[in-house]
């Protein structure tokens, strides 16, 4: 493994963040569920969420820290991760075929973030369930964020109803967070 690949994958797994637990108590999972995590990574959300669905597919547009989630999920025994190099604005999965997705601390890279939104939607199935989790801009932010107020906006025009945003007090590397849960009724 290369060094800028070994630097990235230690601060993926070392950063500061909100349990899973806590996060996954803003959905309700069934074991035949099938979960998209967008923005994969290290497997932060793919690899705790397996136990309790039949099927993951983990999407990052970074093709080696894939591959290091795959090395990851075979150490643990874990079979129900399917990995998949792809971007976000053009998700190579067909249409309804999620019942949830799940997006942390990713989408605030992508641009225009309309076009992820509309793919998000397209590939969950009715009554499918989107978790957004991302950083709050703040005033001196100069990193790319999307205010919570614009990413309710955007989850809005993109189709979704049922739009709720919480703000945990955990934090992510030092800086607030917010939460938005959005469902899909056609």
């Amino acid at each position: 493994m290369n060094q800028k690949l070994t630097k990235k994958i230690n601060n993926l797994e070392t950063i500061q963040r909100i349990p899973v637990e806590d996060i996954l108590s803003f959905i309700s999972l069934n074991k035949v569920d099938k979960v998209l995590d967008l923005g994969a990574g290290v497997g932060y959300i793919s690899l705790p969420i397996s136990k309790y669905v039949d099927e993951v597919t983990a999407i990052d547009f970074d093709e080696d820290i894939l591959n290091y989630l795959d090395k990851k999920s075979k150490e643990k025994e874990i079979t129900n991760i399917e990995t998949l190099v792809s971007d976000f604005k053009d998700i190579q999965l067909s249409s309804e075929t999620f019942d949830r997705a799940i997006a942390s601390i990713s989408l605030h890279e992508v641009s225009p973030l309309s076009q992820a939104l509309n793919e998000i939607y397209r590939v969950l199935k009715n009554k499918g369930v989107f978790l957004c989790i991302e950083l709050e801009k703040l005033d001196l932010t100069k990193a790319p964020r999307v205010s919570s107020e614009d990413m309710v906006e955007q989850v809005r025009d993109a189709g979704f109803d049922k739009v709720d945003v919480f703000y945990p007090e955990g934090k992510i590397a030092n800086q607030p967070v917010y939460i938005v849960v959005a469902e899909k009724n056609i």
